[in-house]
């Protein structure tokens, strides 16, 4: 069972795309491009389930959704090295400390909407 968490920026999605295609007088969406960072605790296929729902009986029903996945990038507070975190280990890999600033990997947005 998909979390609640994605059905509140599902609906978001869907609105944004429909209220672009119509500024486009498109008359079917076919594609959505959304970018999800790793960390973004949001889950692709609860998306989907979701998208499949609220998108029936709109121009975006049966709209492919294709997710591109930003993965995790850190900044070392202490040294300003950026580095990818590995899963088990968080502490900088070039100086061992723990501070870290998330540079990449929290976003969520929707890149580009193919319509016809």
């Amino acid at each position: 069972m998909p979390s609640m968490h994605e059905l509140p920026v599902t609906q978001s999605i869907l609105e944004i795309a429909l209220k672009h295609a119509e500024k486009a007088d498109a008359k079917r969406i076919t594609d959505l491009h959304i970018v999800m960072g790793e960390l973004s605790k949001l889950v692709d296929e609860s998306i989907q389930f979701y998208w499949d729902m609220i998108a029936k009986d709109t121009i975006a029903e049966g709209a492919n959704l294709h997710f591109r996945i930003v993965p995790a990038e850190f900044q070392c507070m202490a040294c300003f090295e950026k580095y990818k975190p590995d899963s088990k280990e968080f502490s900088c890999p070039n100086c061992g400390a723990v501070g870290v600033k998330i540079v990449a990997g929290e976003e969520f947005s929707l890149e580009a909407i193919d319509v016809e």
